[in-house]
């Protein structure tokens, strides 16, 4: 019997769990890139994930999550648009609220920013984690749930709490550069269905022998 990949274009992957969705075919925003099976799970509307999970996103910076990554409910990111002035003696936007300071408008425009906010491959974020903007989080990287993420996360790390830290990272230096090479979200769709079982519950040994270029 053919092994048959999963389709990324579908919305919801599990028809009985509607709660689960494919974000790639959810975003509309030309600010928002999500790679194939990065699925985002909540009981109440994921399909608004875009406007409800992505806060105060009134650009440039863009939000840019990469393949195989798990979001659990209620991760939120927050965007750049979030951002107030405190080089004064007041953090209020003033001129947001109308009327004749609505002509200050030029003392909330251009605040510094920290870029864009961008996630790695096979990520997994728990239950209500924020990512704080400009945040750059590597591949295979565990998020702990109710973490707030203020700075960057390494490759194969396990970061916790508020802020969140390091806890651990899943592998050495060694190993971690052994699986950045090897980069199975990169490998053909019908290679990875034919090698799901190595990719999930395998040693790193197994998974090089599994990859593409050493068949």
């Amino acid at each position: 019997m053919p092994l048959v990949p999963a389709d990324p274009t579908v919305v919801h992957p599990m028809p009985e769990q509607p709660r689960v969705v494919l974000l790639k075919p959810l975003v509309t925003s030309p600010l928002i890139e999500v790679g194939d099976f990065s699925y985002y799970d909540d009981p109440d509307d994921p399909t608004a994930f875009e406007t409800r999970n992505v806060l105060y996103h009134y650009g440039p910076e863009r939000l840019v999550i990469g393949r195989f990554c798990a979001l659990g409910e209620g991760v939120r990111f927050i965007m750049n648009g979030a951002n107030h002035r405190m080089d004064g003696p007041s953090t209020f936007p003033f001129p947001i609220m109308g009327g004749s300071w609505s002509e200050h408008f030029d003392l909330i425009t251009g605040l510094p920013g920290r870029g864009d906010t961008v996630v790695g491959h096979d990520v997994w974020f728990g239950y209500r984690a924020t990512v704080m903007p400009g945040v750059r989080i590597g591949h295979g990287a565990i998020v702990a749930s109710g973490s707030v993420v203020v700075d960057d996360v390494p490759d194969y790390g396990i970061v916790g709490g508020n802020p969140a830290r390091l806890i651990r990272r899943r592998y050495g230096d060694a190993d971690v550069d052994r699986l950045l090479a090897l980069a199975w979200w990169d490998w053909p769709l019908d290679h990875i269905t034919e090698h799901v079982r190595t990719i999930m519950s395998g040693g790193i040994d197994a998974l090089e022998a599994a990859a593409p270029q050493m068949k």
